[in-house]
């Protein structure tokens, strides 16, 4: 059976998470985004589940449509209960709560979600390169070459926030999934045992934030390109080049391995600067869009 809730209780939440690490161990891959699981683990995402025998077997999270975006969803089936109907009734599910146009993460693209997802009406529309870069045996990493009248600081807790803010909305306008982060959405993420101030690089001029470049290590451990944003004001300069090698070299010099990062398939600027710095693609992460009567 399956059950809307809008949020789950502690117990509930263990179990959730317990299933998406089995997934993770079967698949190779996180079944749910990092969003996803801070709002799990934090009691505020809008949960579906589908049970059996009492137990929870296949959970979706449903994102609400706002002014800039249609509902996003995503969802997992725990192994041991696959093809057993229960994700085809979680996707129905979230069609009828997002009742208008959804989008679905399918990530590490599998076959089955493919199949699943053409089967209900749903198009391929947005696709999402992982790719990965080695730090031993590859060519030496260039030197971050500074535009002129700019610095780069750590980020201070505490102090900073406001700023990153402004420029991440300026610099990700496009982007509504970036550009929409509040306040609570950087605090969550400070809060998160990863978080480090001194892998959060600050570009300034004349004592203004233009451009980031939020790193990310791993358990794995690998580091990540978690995030970088250059303000349209500084658009031209080189900027982003310089701030992705900034935190290639604090990550390198961190002895990290290897290091990922994520980049939209049609940013073909971004993926050129990837692959210019020896990153290639590792896995994809797939969208699929339903829009009702079409």
């Amino acid at each position: 059976m399956g059950d809307h809730v809008g949020g789950l209780t502690e117990p509930q939440v263990d179990e959730v998470l317990a299933l998406v690490d089995a997934a993770t161990r079967q698949d190779g891959v996180a079944p749910l985004s990092e969003q996803s699981l801070l709002l799990l683990r934090s009691g505020r995402a809008r949960s579906l589940v589908r049970r059996a025998d009492g137990v929870i077997v296949a959970y979706a999270h449903l994102e609400p449509a706002t002014e800039e975006e249609s509902a996003a969803g995503e969802l997992v089936v725990h192994p041991d209960h696959r093809r057993r109907g229960h994700g085809r009734a979680l996707l129905r599910e979230l069609l009828r709560e997002a009742a208008g146009p959804l989008r679905v993460w399918a990530h590490g693209d599998p076959p089955a979600a493919a199949a699943l997802a053409a089967s209900e009406g749903f198009d391929r529309v947005r696709v999402l390169f992982q790719m990965r870069r080695p730090f031993e045996g590859m060519p030496p990493l260039p030197e971050p070459v500074m535009p002129g009248g700019v610095s780069i600081r750590a980020f201070e807790p505490g102090r900073d926030e406001a700023a990153w803010l402004e420029v991440n909305r300026r610099a990700f306008a496009d982007h509504p999934e970036q550009g929409s982060w509040t306040l609570d959405d950087v605090l969550a993420r400070e809060a998160e045992p990863w978080f480090d101030p001194a892998g959060l690089f600050l570009a300034e001029r004349d004592g203004r934030v233009i451009g980031f470049h939020w790193t990310k290590v791993h358990p794995d451990p690998i580091g990540e390109v978690y995030v970088v944003g250059v303000d349209p004001d500084a658009q031209g300069l080189g900027l982003g080049r310089t701030l992705t090698l900034v935190g290639l070299h604090h990550l390198r010099d961190r002895g990290l391995p290897a290091v990922l990062l994520y980049v939209d398939e049609s940013n073909r600027a971004a993926v050129r600067l990837y692959e210019g710095l020896g990153f290639t693609p590792y896995l994809v992460d797939v969208m699929y869009g339903h829009t009702p009567g079409q």
